[in-house]
């Protein structure tokens, strides 16, 4: 069901069973609801398991600090490198620079933004609905539907040339691999800065109608070019990654819950709260990137000493039956109000938006177009890609 790895060398918060989180993520929020557990890289860290424990510590940058969090690798790096790789990472960054450099991207996410990406959204599912048919059957839903939509999406909206849109998800693939030894992650990321310094560089040049040449003519001379760099790779890897892997796993979740895809096909004004309750139930993103206490907290009554990391479970928080009631049951007609899927606070995902829009349009159309679209394989022969930060899948064989 998953690579050759032992599921076991996995930290706890990286855990699954399946589609589900492991069921001794779910003890832990249950049973003491903070445990300690170690990064994927072998640092001490305490884990919150619970709902409302989640959303407090995501919601206090003054004392759970992003900026403060270590990087990975970051200690192979001398000072001058290791800030140019931080500049303008908005994950990594506290009140008042998150702020500052948040403000310049929220006008891009906004609906009425999104309303007019919507034409371009639909050509580019179409496009490659006739990919995937033309592939034949069985085909790889991975690589001919759930990888090339949000890829190609977020390659128009920042200006990457489509030619590159293959080498930038290899290398996103690999930034994302917990298990990838430190001097292959360093290596990574700086090819992938230096492709992106050139793009950086082109639209500083020539800022065209895209993202990046939107911020050099609306704020060209308040964001400076390590900044206008972490922001274009922050986008890259989060606006495909982690939306091609919930296409994936929310085709795959559907397929094998039949009764609430024949809900969704019955009443299409359902697809939105589908797509919340995929979200919610399925919750790709296995955890924020770590916090560091500026203080002594107490959290489920467990002292954190200042100067720790804090590690939050969104799985864990979104199955907790304090926030709703029958976790565990995918329920297209549930309420999806105040899941952590995206994040929450001044973290909150800033293409939450596009995301949704994606999802929605990629369902509707998939299933419209393929009614009887089904599996090609038998699920526990499904490869899903657990080593990553992002939950998602290799590859899914369908059949219609």
């Amino acid at each position: 069901m998953s690579d050759n790895r032992a599921i076991t060398a996995l930290p706890l918060q990286l855990r699954r069973n399946g589609l589900a989180p492991a069921a001794e993520l779910a003890r832990a929020r249950d049973d003491e609801g903070v445990v300690p557990v170690e990064t994927p890289w072998g640092l001490p860290g305490y884990l919150v398991c619970r709902h409302e424990d989640v959303r407090r510590v995501l919601t206090d940058p003054a004392r759970f600090s992003s900026a403060l969090t270590p990087l990975r690798g970051g200690a192979a790096l001398d000072p001058d490198e290791l800030a140019r790789t931080r500049a303008g990472q908005l994950i990594g960054l506290d009140p008042p620079e998150h702020t500052r450099l948040r403000r310049m991207l929220t006008p891009e996410f906004t609906g009425r933004r999104m309303r007019a990406l919507e034409p371009r959204i639909t050509e580019i599912v179409h496009a490659a609905l006739d990919d995937l048919e033309r592939a034949g059957r069985p085909a790889d839903l991975v690589a001919h539907f759930a990888l090339p939509v949000p890829s190609l999406v977020i390659c128009e909206l920042l200006g990457v040339p489509a030619a590159d849109r293959t080498a930038f998800q290899n290398r996103s693939t690999r930034l994302l691999d917990v298990s990838l030894p430190v001097e292959e992650l360093t290596a990574a990321r700086r090819e992938e800065r230096a492709y992106l310094a050139e793009l950086v560089a082109h639209a500083r040049r020539e800022p065209g109608e895209d993202l990046l040449g939107t911020l050099v003519r609306e704020h060209g001379d308040e964001i400076g070019t390590d900044e206008l760099i972490g922001v274009a790779g922050q986008l890259l890897l989060a606006g495909h990654e982690t939306t091609a892997n919930m296409i994936g796993l929310g085709v795959l979740t559907l397929l094998r819950h039949p009764d609430q895809l024949a809900k969704v096909r019955a009443n299409p004004a359902l697809i939105e709260p589908a797509v919340e309750e995929l979200l919610r139930w399925l919750s790709i993103s296995q955890s924020p990137p770590p916090r560091t206490t500026t203080t002594e907290v107490e959290i489920a009554g467990t002292v954190i000493p200042a100067g720790a990391l804090v590690i939050c479970s969104l799985p864990a928080a979104n199955r907790d039956p304090a926030f709703t009631e029958h976790p565990d049951r995918l329920d297209v007609t549930r309420s999806g109000a105040r899941h952590v899927a995206f994040g929450h606070g001044v973290h909150h995902c800033l293409g939450a938006p596009l995301a949704r829009l994606e999802m929605r349009m990629a369902f509707s159309l998939l299933f419209r177009r393929f009614p009887g679209l089904a599996l090609a394989e038998p699920y526990e022969k499904v490869d899903f890609r657990v080593f990553s930060v992002a939950f998602g899948l290799n590859s899914l064989r369908v059949t219609w």
